[in-house]
């Protein structure tokens, strides 16, 4: 199977946004950063459910944009499945549009809870308890979805080395995986 999308997804603070450029970057492709942090930057983290909505819609409208544009893999930095976490994390209920929404990723890549959260601004889970409770969503959601989907961890480099090896077991064609 040739890769068109792989989705970082998982909880704050555990290496997405450092790790999709970089992929973006090694297969010579595109990265779609994640619309969440800049909407947050811009108007705050107290978010509503429409706010979520829309931050979703249009990571989801940049996406569809790359794969047109057809250089593959596109490295997506969350997409609206993560949103949909994010509703569950915040209000316990999620708007019905996120169950219709089916633009799934080709692959995902759900990131550990085994680095150290770091408060930057926009994030707003850092206990443990909080960071468990994510993870467990975030791996249940990818599995109600039945999406393919590798479990990445590690510290430094070797985050790195697993992103790729779960990739490479993904699409084992992919040169230079």
């Amino acid at each position: 199977m040739t890769l068109r999308t792989i989705c970082l997804h998982g909880p704050e603070s555990t290496g997405k946004s450092t790790i999709a450029p970089r992929l973006a970057d090694h297969f010579h492709s595109t990265c779609i950063a994640e619309f969440g942090r800049t909407y947050c930057e811009a108007f705050g983290t107290d978010l509503t459910m429409a706010d979520l909505i829309m931050i979703a819609t249009a990571h989801d409208a940049k996406t569809r944009a790359a794969v047109t544009a057809g250089s593959f893999p596109v490295i997506l930095d969350t997409d609206p499945l993560m949103s949909a976490v994010w509703a569950d994390m915040m209000f316990g209920r999620r708007d019905r549009w996120f169950d219709a929404w089916g633009n799934t990723a080709d692959l995902y890549l759900l990131f550990d809870i085994d680095l150290p959260w770091q408060p930057d601004g926009t994030r707003m889970f850092g206990t443990l308890a909080e960071r468990q409770r994510f993870f467990d969503l975030s791996r249940a959601e990818l599995e109600r979805r039945g999406v393919r989907w590798e479990l990445v961890s590690g510290q430094g480099e070797r985050r790195w080395l697993n992103a790729l090896e779960a990739i490479r077991r993904a699409d084992p064609a992919r040169v230079g995986a």
